[in-house]
C-alpha cells in the first residue's frame, strides 16, 4: 500500500537525518576546537563528552523535523520547502538542546560535573551544528530524491498499478500517483466498461473491460489494483476484489465520496468500525501546541518591539483627523465564531455611516493621508498582534473576514466555510501569493485550504518570511 511505501520512505530519510545530525554535532566539536580556527578560553572539553551527546542530539533533530511535518507526503514539495524545513527543524532542535543543556548543567549536575561543565555545550559548537546540519541534511536528502528517481527510472523498485474505472474519481487517483513519481508507483492503464476505445486519461491507455481483469492482472504483471468505481457498481466491486485475491494481487477500494472530501481524509477507528474524517485538520494535538507557543512568544515580542513606531503612528493619526486611533471592527474566527479585531484607523471616523460594507478600493477617498501610508504597508493590521496574544487568531492563517460578506461568500462558495476550521490569521498563503483585498475569492479559498490540508512550522515560518519581504510589493494593498 502507498501508506506502507511512504512509511519505509520516511523511516529511511529519518535515518538518514539522524546520522547527519549525530555527524554535524560531532564536526562542530572538531571545527571548534581541533581546528584552532576560533579561540576557546574556557579551555578543550573531552571528545567523549560530546560523543556521548550525539545520539540524543541525533533523535532531537528526527523529532524537531517530525513536528513540523518534514515526513508527511505533500502534492508538490519543492527545493525550497525542503530548506525551509530543514533550516527551522534544526534551528528547533539547536534551540532545545540548548536549553535542555543549559537545565541539566545548572539543576542535575553535581557540583564536580558543574565545575567541570560536563553537560555544557559550546554555544559556538551549537552555532557550527546549525550550520553543518542544514548543510549535510538537504544533502542527504537530495541525494536519497536523486537516488530513488534513478533507480524508479530504471524500473528498480516500482510497483505496478492498474486502476479500475474511468471516471472522475479515477482519474483523480491518476493524478496523484503521477504527481508522486517519487513514491515507485507507475500506472499502466485503466479497466471499464466504457465504450469508447480511446486512448485513456493523460495517456494512460484504457487495457480492456472489467470482465478482463484477470487476464490483464497476469499480462501485465500487476502489484496492486485500485477500485475506484461509482458506488451504484458495488456488485463489480465485490467481483474485482475476488479477481485480485485469486491473483495474489493487493486490492485497495477508493470510496465514491471525493467531491465532499475537501481537506484530508483520516481513517479512524470507533470501537472496531471504521470511521472517515472527510475534512481532518492536520492542526491538533502537539503541533497545535507548538504552533499556538510560536504565536504567544512572537506576538509578545513583536508588541514590545513596536511599542515605539506604534505610538508614533498612534499620533499620527490623532493629529491628522478627527476620531479614534483605534479602529475595532468585527470578523469571523475559528468555527464560525465572531470575535473584534484591532486595526489603526485609516479612514475617516464613521467612513461606512453611508456606503455600508464594502471592500476598499483602489484611490478610496475614505481613507485619510496617514492612512494611505498605513494600509500601503499594511501596518494598520499590526495591531491584531493583540488578538494573536490572546488567542483569537495567529500569526499565520487565513485572513478574517466580515461576518457581512461571509454569509454572502458561504451561500454561493460550498467550501468557503472550511478555511474557519483553524484559527484566523494575520498573514497567510493567499495573502503571499497576492491573493489579498478584492480579489478572487475562490483563488484565495484554493490558496487557504492549500495551507490548512498541508501546515507545518516550517509553511508558518515560509509564510512569515514572504510575508517580510514582499510587504511593499502587494497590488492590491490600498
Amino acid at each position: 500500500m502507498v501508506t506502507r511505501r511512504t512509511r519505509a520512505l520516511s523511516a529511511g530519510q529519518a535515518t538518514l537525518d539522524a546520522l547527519a545530525g549525530v555527524t554535524a554535532f560531532l564536526l562542530a566539536y572538531l571545527v571548534r576546537f581541533e581546528f584552532d580556527v576560533i579561540p576557546a578560553p574556557k579551555g578543550q572539553p573531552p571528545f567523549d563528552q560530546y560523543l556521548v551527546l550525539s545520539p540524543a542530539i541525533g533523535l532531537l533533530v528526527v523529532f524537531s523535523y517530525q513536528l513540523l511535518g518534514g515526513y508527511r507526503p505533500r502534492r508538490s514539495r519543492s527545493r525550497v520547502d525542503d530548506f525551509f524545513t530543514t533550516f527551522v527543524g534544526t534551528l528547533t532542535a539547536t534551540v532545545i538542546g540548548l536549553m535542555a543543556t543549559l537545565y541539566v548543567q545548572v539543576y542535575y549536575a553535581s557540583p564536580e560535573a558543574q565545575a567541570a561543565g560536563a553537560y555544557e555545550v559550546s554555544r559556538v559548537a551549537w552555532t557550527l551544528f546549525l550550520g553543518l546540519n542544514v548543510g549535510l541534511t538537504y544533502g542527504s536528502r537530495e541525494a536519497l530524491r536523486l537516488l530513488m528517481q534513478r533507480r524508479f527510472r530504471a524500473g528498480i523498485g516500482l510497483r505496478r498499478v492498474l486502476i479500475a474505472g474511468t471516471g472522475d474519481l479515477a482519474c483523480h487517483l491518476a493524478d496523484r500517483f503521477l504527481v508522486h513519481g517519487d513514491f515507485g508507483y507507475r500506472v499502466v492503464g485503466f479497466v471499464d466498461d466504457s465504450e469508447d476505445d480511446r486512448i485513456g486519461y493523460r495517456g494512460l491507455p484504457l487495457l480492456g473491460s472489467l470482465a478482463e481483469t484477470a487476464e490483464i492482472l497476469r499480462r501485465e504483471r500487476i502489484d496492486q489494483l485500485y477500485v475506484a468505481l461509482p458506488i451504484e457498481q458495488h456488485l463489480d466491486m465485490l467481483r474485482l476484489v475476488e479477481v485480485a485475491n485469486q491473483e495474489c494481487v493487493d486490492v485497495n477500494l477508493i470510496p465514491d465520496f471525493l467531491q465532499f472530501v475537501t481537506l484530508r481524509a483520516r481513517l479512524e477507528d470507533l470501537d472496531g468500525i471504521p470511521v472517515i474524517n472527510v475534512n481532518d485538520v492536520p492542526i491538533r494535538g502537539l503541533g497545535s501546541v507548538v504552533k499556538r507557543l510560536m504565536d504567544l512568544s512572537l506576538s509578545a515580542a513583536a508588541l514590545v518591539a513596536l511599542a515605539v513606531p506604534f505610538a508614533a503612528i498612534a499620533a499620527a493619526i490623532r493629529l491628522t483627523s478627527p476620531g479614534p486611533v483605534f479602529y475595532r471592527q468585527e470578523r469571523m474566527g475559528l468555527d464560525g465564531r465572531p470575535f473584534m479585531v484591532f486595526k489603526f484607523r485609516s479612514m475617516l471616523h464613521d467612513a461606512e455611516r453611508h456606503t455600508g460594507p464594502v471592500w476598499t478600493s483602489e484611490n478610496d477617498p475614505r481613507r485619510t493621508p496617514v492612512g494611505r501610508f498605513l494600509r500601503r504597508f499594511s501596518l494598520d493590521e499590526l495591531p491584531q498582534l493583540w488578538n494573536v496574544l490572546k488567542g483569537e487568531m495567529s500569526l499565520v492563517g487565513p485572513r478574517p473576514e466580515r461576518p457581512f460578506f461571509v454569509n454572502r461568500f458561504k451561500a454561493r462558495l460550498p467550501q468557503y466555510m472550511l478555511r474557519h476550521k483553524v484559527k484566523a490569521g494575520l498573514t497567510g498563503w493567499a495573502q503571499v501569493n497576492g491573493w489579498r483585498g478584492n480579489t478572487s475569492i475562490e483563488k484565495r479559498i484554493e490558496y487557504d485550504l492549500y495551507y490548512i490540508e498541508n501546515w507545518s512550522i516550517a509553511l508558518d515560518v515560509k509564510i512569515i518570511w514572504l510575508t517580510v519581504l514582499r510587504l511593499s510589493f502587494h497590488r492590491h494593498a490600498y
